[in-house]
């Protein structure tokens, strides 16, 4: 994976970063998971197949949460309860909701306090649901095999970002 060199925030937000295998996209996100609490909201975009699924698999390892982490396109919401003691994993897939009131439906501002809550195809649909969030495009490289993964803070919680 080619980016900054490892470290907090700044590292890993308002950066270009690039995934030549799955295995590198899951490195990136257990990087995230570091600088994740309870209350953040992650937005996932990128065309089916760019690897986001991947991504949040990399996110649940790094905060040590039950398994396994499949696409939840078809139950729309899985909640991941924490192994170690810290935040659980809402991972949602916004990609058969309909809008904004089918978002609500799920009561995903519910937990988001207590939980770290990241939605795949979430754009445009869950932005109300906080202030502050990442969003992080996730789209295939020139090759076809990489990726380019594009993470950027939104609001004062990752300002110094």
């Amino acid at each position: 994976m080619t980016d900054t060199p490892s470290g907090g925030l700044a590292s890993v937000t308002g950066k270009e970063h690039r995934a030549a295998t799955a295995e590198e996209t899951r490195a990136l996100g257990a990087r995230l998971a570091a600088l994740l609490r309870p209350g953040d909201l992650v937005v996932l975009t990128g065309p089916l197949g760019a690897g986001k699924t991947t991504l949040v698999q990399g996110v649940a390892e790094g905060l040590k949460v039950r398994g396994p982490i499949t696409s939840p396109t078809f139950v729309i919401a899985r909640v991941h309860p924490s192994l170690s003691g810290g935040p659980a994993l809402v991972h949602a897939d916004a990609y058969r909701l309909g809008g904004a009131l089918e978002v609500d439906d799920l009561d995903l501002d519910a937990s988001l306090q207590d939980s770290v809550t990241v939605v795949e195809w979430g754009e445009g649909l869950v932005e109300g649901l906080s202030d502050d969030r990442l969003e992080i495009l996730i789209e295939r490289g020139a090759s076809g095999e990489d990726r380019v993964i594009r993470v950027t803070g939104v609001g004062p919680r990752w300002s110094a970002a």
